[in-house]
């Protein structure tokens, strides 16, 4: 009885999670993809009939939103690491007794909605905002500059909303490297750059792995940026399904535009894992 009890330990601690993302997961993945094979429309309903035409379709009409997606992701993501990596190396390894606080003031502004946030960025960077009034008044920028309804904006607003998801996954792999690795390096001779990238960097990529996973997936995806700081020309593939689905009630599109930015999502970060190799990626984490 006992034996029984240690065999079934494991899987019965793992059920209520199991049953969650069958219920919650699964359930819907498996209902929007029937869905995406359906035809009707929403007065007389939807029946499936296995179109794949919706697939052809979403490809054909919305590729351009797509590739401007996953281009606006891509310059997000690396934007991310370049700015993230000094940011939590210098928090990891002189922030010293304040790190707790240096990581709450990197947070604290996310306590405030999503939306609101990205709309406050819409208002300081209007053309009479905080931003450019006194760069066109000091005569430092044109009259006729502006910022906002650019792509410019719209990555600026997607780097400032997902900065803490980059950060906080570097933070916590540099704050596992003991110093004195790092102190042995130096010892050897080895100048900072080249203990920053044959030492540092290499035990940090667990933090980079997760952090791109974290960023690249969401802001690909996203629509609040671009629709609240862009105009019609940076319209990104979130804001196509949001219309298909809610203004246009054209489900079986929202739902294959849906499956196929994720599917084109999930090969991207299946390439980005074998070239990182994630078994070195793994052996490093477990350092």
């Amino acid at each position: 009885m006992n034996r029984v009890k240690r065999t079934l330990a494991p899987y019965l601690l793992v059920l209520p999670g199991g049953l969650w993302l069958l219920l919650f997961f699964v359930v819907p993945m498996v209902t929007m993809l029937s869905l995406s094979l359906q035809q009707g429309d929403i007065i007389n309903g939807y029946r499936f009939t296995g179109h794949w035409q919706n697939y052809v379709d979403a490809i054909t009409d919305y590729r351009v939103q797509m590739i401007r997606s996953l281009v606006y992701g891509l310059v997000t993501t690396v934007a991310l690491i370049v700015m993230s990596f000094p940011i939590a190396y210098w928090i990891a390894f002189h922030g010293g007794k304040r790190k707790s606080t240096y990581l709450f003031l990197l947070l604290l502004p996310f306590f405030v909605s999503f939306v609101l946030r990205t709309i406050s960025w819409r208002q300081i960077l209007t053309d009479d905002g905080m931003l450019l009034h006194p760069l066109k008044e000091a005569g430092l920028v044109s009259s006729g500059f502006h910022i906002l309804g650019t792509s410019y904006a719209v990555i600026f607003g997607l780097i400032y909303n997902f900065l803490p998801f980059m950060v906080l996954p570097i933070y916590v792999a540099l704050e596992r490297i003991d110093p004195r690795v790092v102190e042995a390096a130096r010892d050897l001779y080895a100048a900072p750059m080249t203990a920053f990238r044959r030492v540092v960097f290499p035990l940090a990529l667990p933090g980079v792995f997760a952090g791109v996973l974290m960023t690249f997936v969401p802001a690909s995806s996203d629509y609040v940026n671009s629709a609240v700081l862009g105009s019609s020309e940076t319209t990104m593939i979130g804001q196509v399904v949001q219309a298909q689905a809610l203004a246009n009630s054209n489900y079986p599109m929202a739902s294959a535009l849906s499956f196929f930015l994720m599917a084109v999502l999930l090969s991207g970060i299946l390439l980005y894992a074998r070239a990182l190799g994630t078994e070195d990626v793994m052996n490093a984490a477990a350092r």
